[in-house]
């Protein structure tokens, strides 16, 4: 199982109920497991912003969730979302231990350089470890399911 995790921000002046309400239109109209979290701080930056979560079975997967996002079905949810943010940035992971579902709280981890992968994962006491794939931003190495906390917000 794959996640597309993909961070962005509102842009300057934007209304925050409206940017809200423009996110939950595209994840009401995508159709796929997803989920969008207001976050205090991104995992890259010390400011906040939204942290969204699509899951997809696999790579295929993957390209079918990239043309269903802006098919003629939805390509007037993304753009009306996508007018209204500042900024985005992406990375995809991969579900390396536990149940494959979006987590209701997270902690984002970069693996100590040196140290094999398989060894940090083992000693994670978390029941779910998510691994990047590929960077598509400043995106840290590791996600680990973590309880759900008022500095993410489902929205």
């Amino acid at each position: 199982m794959l996640a597309y995790v993909f961070w962005h921000r509102p842009g300057e002046g934007v209304d925050v109920a409206t940017y809200e309400q423009a996110q939950r239109a595209f994840h009401t109209a995508i159709k796929l497991e997803s989920a969008c979290f207001r976050v205090e701080r991104l995992p890259f930056a010390k400011d906040g912003g939204y942290e969204d979560w699509y899951l997809v079975e696999d790579w295929a997967a993957l390209g079918e969730l990239n043309a269903r996002a802006v098919d003629s079905a939805r390509e007037g949810t993304h753009d009306r979302a996508a007018a209204l943010a500042a900024g985005g940035w992406g990375g995809l992971y991969e579900s390396v231990r536990g149940p494959a579902k979006i987590p209701k709280g997270t902690e984002w981890l970069d693996k100590p350089r040196g140290e094999p992968a398989a060894e940090f994962v083992a000693s994670l006491p978390h029941e779910s470890v998510w691994r990047r794939q590929l960077v598509l931003g400043p995106a840290p190495e590791f996600c680990c399911a973590a309880p759900e906390n008022a500095a993410r917000i489902s929205i």
